[in-house]
């Protein structure tokens, strides 16, 4: 049994390709760059491209069960056929990698009715993800939804200027949710593509508990060994700080208030116990994700 990773780059599917591989699966991984895709050797890497149909034969051929990246947020036409052609080639189940706000009703996403812009986000993140998962559903194959929370790998943004400056600025430094570990989001996966259990299953990810901006500040500063300042911006300085660094304007409204929503609180998604419930164990916490990612942090 062939199984395809498509997104085995990414953060979640380099995980997914790693446990499959030493779980003595048949592993094709689907990339843009196999020459740059530092897989291991127990992979067979092939070039494949959503925005491009000629590139799907090679890695569609014989392949039975999928890990589905959201392709919708990588090319103009979601959907493009791929999930089509992948069940004419032979695709018996799909696991799709989708969100947490999949599962948010239409109107219905949290946050403060009053918040536009995060509302706006999250309806359109609901759209796509949400999209993606009914374009499987539509076919005749198995289907389990994977959905995360908020990665905490998502703190890697703050690794240049922890390396070059040991401070992270930021608005809100007690806004806290509960961020999931790539690592728990593609072990979910891998039970679903070789487990006959959890098909028909939608699984909301997070991690253990909420952790706070300062909290996650002082879990790298204890896995890399040295003091970390956690300076707290205004949120128009935060604004201002994102906007310098590239972030488009839409984007930094969202995030401020993402960050507001959840300074009293959880925030929109409390901690679920699916990881537990899938895998019999606890969720890895974030004090184990910034171990796993020391040397992001540390100066080169």
């Amino acid at each position: 049994m062939t199984i395809l990773v498509t997104g085995a780059t990414g953060n979640v599917g380099r995980h997914v390709v790693d446990r499959l591989v030493a779980a003595g699966r048949k592993v094709r991984a689907m990339t843009r760059d196999p020459r740059a895709a530092r897989l291991p050797d127990g992979a067979e890497v092939v070039y494949g491209d959503f925005e491009r149909p000629t590139t799907w034969g090679d890695a569609l051929d014989g392949v039975e069960r999928v890990h589905l990246f959201p392709f919708a947020y990588v090319t103009s036409e979601p959907g493009a056929g791929f999930v089509e052609r992948a069940v004419e080639a032979g695709a018996r189940r799909f696991v799709v990698h989708s969100a947490a706000a999949a599962g948010f009703a239409p109107g219905d996403e949290p946050g403060d009715p009053g918040i536009g812009a995060l509302r706006r986000h999250l309806a359109e993140e609901r759209q796509a993800h949400r999209g993606l998962e009914l374009m499987v559903e539509a076919t005749d194959a198995e289907w389990t939804h994977v959905r995360p929370g908020l990665l905490a790998v998502n703190a890697l943004g703050w690794a240049e200027r922890i390396r070059t400056e040991r401070v992270v600025r930021e608005p809100y430094a007690t806004s806290g949710y509960p961020l999931v570990h790539e690592a728990d989001v593609a072990e979910v996966a891998v039970a679903a593509l070789l487990e006959d259990s959890h098909v028909g299953a939608a699984y909301t990810i997070t991690g253990p508990e909420r952790v706070t901006q300062a909290e996650q500040v002082e879990a790298i500063a204890r896995a890399i060994g040295q003091e970390i300042r956690f300076e707290e911006l205004t949120p128009e300085q935060g604004r201002e700080q994102w906007l310098r660094d590239g972030c488009p304007p839409e984007t930094t409204d969202w995030l401020i208030e993402l960050l507001a929503a959840a300074v009293d609180g959880p925030g929109a998604l409390p901690p679920t116990t699916t990881f537990r419930q899938v895998t019999g164990r606890p969720p890895r916490p974030f004090s184990r994700w910034a171990l796993d990612h020391a040397d992001d942090f540390r100066p080169a």
